[in-house]
C-alpha cells in the first residue's frame, strides 16, 4: 500500500546502472533491487522489496538459532518474536529497499557462527572450528558488503577476543585471521571501486562523522531517545538494563559479555558523534547494536517474566504495531486523514509515501517525454522520486554539486550540448537562478501536478533548458 520512500526511490533509480560500488553504500542492497527488477521485468514496489522481505525471514530464523545456541530454544523463540515486533526491524528493515536488511542478516549469521566457533577449542574440534570461523568470515564480509557501519560490530567481536580470558587464545590461532582475510576478500570489490573513484564513498561517509565540529551537549540524549522510539521504549529500556548488567558482570559470563561487546560500538559511537558533528545522526544507524541484544531480552522474557505479563506485553505490542501500520497504510492509500493533516502539517507527508506516477502521465500527455528526453532535477532526493516515477527509459540528471550516486551514474558533464527538461518541485525561482549560467536559455512551461486520491498534493515547476553549456555552472 506504500510507494517507495525517498531513499528507496533514490536507490532503485540511481542503481539502474550495475556497479561494483556506489557513492553512498556498498553494493548489496543496490544489487538486490536491480536483480529483482530485471528478473520480474518491473520496478513495482512489491517486486524490488521482495529480496528484503525474504532476507528478514532469514534474519528471523537466524535470530532464533542464535538465541537457541546461547540459552535454549525458548530464548531463541522470544528473541525472534520480539525482533519482529520492533518497528525499526520488523517494519522498515524487514520490508524497505535499504542496506539495513542485508546488513542485519549478515551480522546475525556472523554472530551465530562466532558463538559456535568460540567453544570449539579442543584438538578434536579443529575441523568444526575451521568451518564456523570460515562462516563467520564470509558473513562478516557480506555485512561489510552491505553497509560500512558493519565494521563497528566486527570491532566489538575483536574487543571481545581481547578481553575474554576464556577465548583469548583464539588470537594465537590462525582461524580468526583466516576469517578476517575472507571478509576482506569479499569486501575487496568495494575497495577497488573506491580506488578508481577518488575514494568517494569512503570520504562521503567519513565526512558525515566529522563535518563541522560543534559541541551539542544534548545531542547524544536526543539520539538515544530517537532510538528508543524506533525500537519501542518498553523493548529498548530493558535491553539497556540487561546490557548494563552484562557490562557489570564482565567477561566471566561469556555469552552476555559477547553480546554486550557486539552491541556497544554502534550504540555508543553514534551517540557520541551526535555530540560534535553538525550532520544529523539518523536514529536507525545504531540499530545493529540493538539487534545483538534481542537474545539477552529473549532470555529474560523466557526465564523471568510471568505468563500473564508476557501475554499482555506481546498482545499490546502486536496490537500497537499493527494498528499504527494500518493507519499509515490506509491513509496513504485512501487519504482519509487529510483534513487533520492539513491543519497540523506544513507539507503533506503523503508526498514521500506515494510514487509520483501522475507526473509521468501528465508530462507524457503533453508530449514532453519523447524518446531520448533528458530530465534535470536540482536535488538528489527529488531526483530519486522523479526518476523512479518516470521509469528506466528516461535519463535523469541531478543538477547539484551534491548529486550522490546520480553524479556517478549520469554525470551532467557527459551531456554537454544537450537540451534538458527541468523539473523543480520546490524553490523554482532559486533553482532557475542557480542553473541559468549552465544553459544557453531557460524557458518556463506550465507546471505539472503530483496527484493522489483525487487531489493535487504539489505542483512541479517545468522548464525547458536549451543547450547545457558547462557543468558545474560557471560563476
Amino acid at each position: 500500500m506504500l510507494g517507495l520512500g525517498v531513499d528507496e526511490s533514490y536507490m532503485v533509480a540511481s542503481g539502474r546502472t550495475l556497479s561494483l560500488g556506489y557513492f553512498d553504500h556498498p553494493p548489496a542492497a543496490w544489487w538486490l533491487a536491480w536483480a529483482a527488477s530485471h528478473l520480474a521485468g518491473t520496478e513495482a514496489p512489491i517486486v524490488v522489496r521482495l529480496p528484503f522481505i525474504a532476507l528478514f525471514a532469514l534474519s528471523t530464523w537466524l535470530m532464533f538459532r542464535l538465541g537457541t545456541a546461547l540459552a535454549g530454544p525458548k530464548t531463541g523463540l522470544w528473541a525472534a518474536i520480539l525482533l519482529n515486533l520492533s518497528p525499526v526491524f520488523g517494519v522498515t528493515t524487514g520490508t524497505w529497499v535499504l542496506p539495513d536488511g542485508p546488513l542485519d542478516c549478515a551480522l546475525l549469521g556472523a554472530a551465530l557462527c562466532l558463538v559456535h566457533a568460540l567453544p570449539a577449542q579442543q584438538p578434536t574440534q579443529r575441523h568444526a572450528a575451521l568451518r564456523w570461523w570460515t562462516g563467520a568470515g564470509l558473513c562478516a564480509g557480506l555485512a561489510l558488503f552491505a553497509k560500512y557501519s558493519a565494521v563497528l560490530t566486527l570491532a566489538g567481536a575483536f574487543a571481545y577476543l581481547c578481553t575474554s580470558r576464556q577465548h583469548r587464545l583464539w588470537l594465537r590461532r590462525p582461524e580468526p585471521y583466516l576469517a578476517a582475510a575472507l571478509a576482506a576478500l569479499v569486501f575487496a570489490p568495494v575497495i577497488a571501486w573506491n580506488a578508481t573513484h577518488h575514494w568517494a564513498s569512503f570520504a562521503f561517509q567519513g565526512d558525515r562523522a566529522v563535518a563541522g565540529p560543534r559541541f551539542h551537549p544534548i545531542g547524544p540524549l536526543t539520539v538515544l531517545a530517537g532510538e528508543a522510539l524506533f525500537v519501542l521504549p518498553w523493548i529498548w529500556a530493558p535491553m539497556l538494563a540487561l546490557v548494563f548488567a552484562a557490562l557489570r558482570r564482565g567477561p566471566t559470563a561469556w555469552r552476555p559479555w559477547l553480546l554486550a561487546c557486539l552491541a556497544a560500538p554502534p550504540i555508543l559511537l553514534f551517540a557520541l558523534i551526535a555530540a560534535w558533528s553538525s550532520q544529523r545522526v539518523l536514529f536507525h544507524w545504531a540499530a545493529p547494536g540493538y539487534l545483538m541484544l534481542f537474545p539477552l531480552l529473549g532470555e529474560a522474557v523466557a526465564t523471568r517474566l510471568p505468563y500473564p505479563a508476557l501475554h499482555r506485553l506481546l498482545a499490546g505490542t502486536a496490537a500497537f504495531v499493527v494498528l499504527t501500520v494500518a493507519v499509515v497504510a490506509t491513509q496513504v492509500r485512501f487519504d482519509w486523514l487529510h483534513p487533520l493533516i492539513a491543519r497540523i502539517a506544513r507539507q503533506d507527508p503523503d508526498l514521500e509515501a506515494i510514487d509520483w506516477t501522475s507526473l509521468r502521465t501528465d508530462l507524457t500527455a503533453r508530449g514532453l517525454l519523447p524518446p531520448g528526453t533528458l530530465v534535470g532535477v536540482p536535488d538528489w532526493r527529488d531526483a530519486g522520486k522523479i526518476a523512479y516515477a518516470l521509469g528506466p527509459d528516461v535519463t535523469v540528471l541531478c543538477l547539484n554539486r551534491d548529486a550522490r550516486q546520480f553524479g556517478v551514474a549520469t554525470p551532467p558533464e557527459r551531456f554537454i550540448g544537450h537540451d534538458v527538461l527541468l523539473l523543480v518541485p520546490e524553490h523554482a525561482a532559486r533553482a532557475t537562478q542557480a542553473l541559468a549560467p549552465a544553459f544557453a536559455s531557460i524557458d518556463a512551461l506550465p507546471p505539472a501536478p503530483i496527484r493522489h486520491a483525487g487531489r493535487t498534493l504539489a505542483e512541479v515547476a517545468v522548464l525547458h533548458a536549451l543547450q547545457l553549456r558547462a557543468w558545474p555552472p560557471p560563476p
